[in-house]
């Protein structure tokens, strides 16, 4: 574990509701696709890592999958177990899984390999638990960002924020680039074969009310810069939300972003 795994535990503590409102939605949208590149289906023992409200373990769970679902969040996993009854949920830290090596058909851990602190050893860690010929699927977001996720540095500016603080992150030897070719390697150099990587594009509609709840409640990259500042700062910040989202309103109140998302997968050797 690193400086970056311990700042991402401590960003989520006691977040599930808000995040179930706000990016729970959002990262919603790949589920179906995630678990098709798996090759989840009637039968297939799963593993969802990072399940969050459990979406991707309950589509799984729809598909005729036995599914277990382990997050890192006591939060995330409460909301899991009382929203899905079915199921195993359980509290657990990648790359740390405490499961027996090749026990699980798939492993799919959905927009959580952005939140660890050395991603080849995520990505091996998945890769341990799937039986030979098992699959591994992963979705990222990509960088440059898409319009979506340039919008809550774009806010910050334009209400004239502070300079942005030091926070920790990925060693640049961990790293890897957000592109599609980078995720692709990721995987190969985790000992997967088989890869493929597409990108997901997609209009988040959502209510502009539920998309400010995550930064409100210190999600995400506004709600990390929020942190500390004013009472002034943050009205000047959703003041800057509300004129720059104005152009995504639609005439029914809710908002269409636009965003992407990297989907990788491959296959035990």
């Amino acid at each position: 574990m690193t400086k970056f795994d311990d700042h991402e535990r401590g960003r989520w503590a006691g977040r599930a509701e808000a995040y179930a409102r706000s990016f729970g939605r959002l990262c919603a949208y790949p589920a179906p696709a995630l678990l098709d590149a798996a090759q989840v289906a009637a039968g297939a023992r799963v593993l969802d890592v990072g399940t969050g409200p459990g979406t991707v373990a309950a589509l799984a769970a729809t598909r005729g999958a036995t599914v277990t679902a382990v997050d890192a969040e006591a939060s995330m996993i409460a909301r899991a177990r009382a929203a899905r009854p079915s199921g195993r949920f359980a509290q657990a830290v990648l790359p740390l899984l405490p499961f027996r090596t090749g026990v699980f058909d798939a492993a799919v851990a959905n927009f959580v390999i952005n939140h660890v602190g050395d991603p080849q050893v995520a990505v091996a860690a998945l890769g341990r638990v799937v039986r030979p010929g098992g699959r591994v699927a992963v979705t990222v977001w990509p960088h440059p960002q898409p319009p979506l996720q340039r919008l809550w540095g774009q806010a910050y500016e334009a209400a004239g924020g502070p300079p942005r603080p030091d926070l920790p992150g990925v060693a640049a030897d961990r790293n890897f680039d957000r592109t599609p070719a980078g995720l692709t390697g990721l995987l190969r150099d985790a000992g997967l074969d088989d890869v493929r990587c597409e990108t997901l594009s997609w209009v988040h509609r959502t209510d502009p009310e539920d998309w400010w709840a995550g930064p409100a409640a210190g999600i995400g990259q506004l709600g990390l810069l929020l942190d500390g500042t004013t009472a002034e700062f943050r009205r000047r910040a959703r003041h800057e939300y509300d004129r720059l989202t104005a152009a995504y309103l639609d005439v029914d109140g809710l908002l269409n972003l636009p965003t992407t998302a990297l989907l990788a997968a491959g296959r035990l050797r």
